[in-house]
């Protein structure tokens, strides 16, 4: 079987599986626009590396700016849209303000993302060496 209709294979029983066990085949449209919206909140970079810096705890706009080395407009900027989809919280205490993760599964989201695509760029990293190999033994 080709690569191709591996993944042709592949990614339809993926899509078959959603049809049959998948939440979001169950939710409203606007619900889904709740869905896209949280992904959307997370698919800035800037945003993730703010979500990484919080795993292990409260820290300040200071200490995220020293962290992640992004402005601090940037950063506030960035908090704000996180709070906003409450994916962060801010607690004042006196005149700082702390922020933390709402909810710590969005660590285990982010990990299962990584891990999918450090495992799709070995797969793709294989197919070139065999590709390069196989060249090689046709010239």
């Amino acid at each position: 079987m080709s690569t191709t209709s591996q993944v042709v294979n592949h990614n339809s029983s993926v899509v078959d599986d959603c049809e049959d066990d998948c939440m979001l085949s169950t939710l409203s449209p606007s619900a889904l626009q709740l869905v896209a919206d949280f992904f959307k909140v997370l698919s800035e970079s800037s945003r993730l590396q703010i979500v990484c810096r919080l795993r292990n705890g409260p820290k300040n706009v200071s200490e995220i700016i020293e962290l992640t080395g992004l402005g601090q407009a940037n950063v506030s900027k960035h908090l704000k849209i996180l709070a906003q989809a409450g994916i962060v919280t801010r607690d004042q205490q006196g005149v700082c303000v702390f922020y933390q993760i709402a909810n710590p599964f969005v660590f285990d989201l982010c990990e299962l993302v990584c891990n999918s695509l450090a495992q799709q760029i070995q797969q793709q990293t294989a197919q070139q060496v065999a590709l390069n190999e196989f060249r090689q033994t046709i010239s």
